[in-house]
Formats: C-alpha cells, structure tokens, sequence
C-alpha cells in the first residue's frame, strides 16, 4: 500500500489542481458572458438616444430661423458618437474612455441645442418636439442605469481574474481585467438647463 501512497497523492493533486482550473475557466467565462450582454444593453440606449436625437434634429431643422451653428454641432457630435465602436471582449481603458468622450460630446452639443429653444416659442410649444424632449429625457436615465449595471457586472469579472491564484490561470487563458465607465471630465459640473413651457412670451 506504501508503494501505491505517492501515487495516490499525485493523482489527487493533479485532480484538485484540473478541477480548480476548470472551476476558473468555467466562472470567468460565466462572468465575461454577463459582461457582453450588458455591454450589449448600453449600445442599445446609446442607440435609441442616437435615434431620438435625430428625430429632435429634424424637428428644430423646421424652425427656419434656427441657429445652424448649434444643430451643426450637434450632428457633427452625434456622427463622432456613433463611429466609436467598442468590441467589449477586448476592450482597453483608452477605448472605452474615447466613446465614452465622444458620447459626452453629444450630450454636451444636446445640452447647448436646448437651451438654445428657449429663445423658439414655437418650437418649445411643438408637440413633436416636447414628445421627444421627454423621451430624451427618460432615455437619458435609461442610459445611466445601463453603465451602473455594466460597471457592477464588470466588479466581479475584474476580482475574479486579478486575484490570486487566478490573475495566474487569467494569463494561460487570455482572460484580462475589463475597463469601467468612468464619469466625463467636467461630469460634475451641472448643465444650465431651464425649461418652462408654460411661460408666456
């Protein structure tokens, strides 16, 4: 039986060690899958965002007197957004932090658009228009909640591969840390945004 003992000992090592490397591969894999469906959820706010932001453009571009400075800017803003594209299983901090600027643009250019309808009480009166500034609206917070869950779904993912032992069995499957949203610089500053509809002019 002592002959047997070492050998015994080797397969039950070699065993723990095939099970923990499953186990790994198996919950990174697991983890990294969560992380491209929420990935997939942001895209799609973005998406609808970038949709209704077109729409909106339309709806002021019919205010003939209109600043074509400001809607400029913000198809201009809303082209660069959307020609920033993210493969999220490779992303780096840098990629991600290009579109999130370049989404950040577009909110910017959106926020100085209007303000600017103040000065419309036309338009600020456009049922069309008022539709789609509250679908913005709620998009807007759709889009915050997509990059919390992204960035939660992310947490774990990251703790999963850059712990030890597993930042080891990370490198010998190609599994890296995934970046997270981060606010926008200047993100902490509030938007100027007064809106009364009911105001007479």
């Amino acid at each position: 039986m002592k002959k047997w003992l070492p050998l015994i000992i080797i397969i039950i090592l070699v065993f723990a060690g095939y099970r923990m490397i499953v186990g790994f591969n198996n919950t990174a894999v697991k983890l990294n899958q969560e992380i491209k469906e929420s990935w997939g959820n942001v895209e799609t706010t973005y998406q609808r965002r970038n949709d209704l932001i077109g729409n909106l453009v339309k709806t002021v571009q019919g205010a003939a007197d209109f600043e074509k400075s400001t809607l400029t800017e913000v198809i201009n803003a809303r082209a660069k957004a959307t020609a920033v594209n993210i493969d999220i299983s490779k992303a780096t901090p840098q990629q991600l932090l290009a579109f999130n600027n370049a989404q950040g643009g577009l909110s910017s250019a959106l926020s100085k658009l209007l303000v600017s309808v103040e000065r419309y009480p036309d338009l600020k009166a456009n049922q069309n228009f008022l539709k789609l500034q509250d679908e913005l609206a709620s998009t807007e917070n759709q889009v915050l909640t997509a990059r919390t869950r992204f960035n939660e779904q992310t947490k774990p993912y990251n703790n999963h591969v850059t712990t030890f032992p597993n930042s080891i069995f990370a490198g010998w499957f190609g599994f890296e840390e995934k970046p997270y949203f981060e606010a926008v610089k200047g993100a902490e500053i509030p938007v100027d945004v007064n809106f009364d509809f009911n105001k007479k002019e």
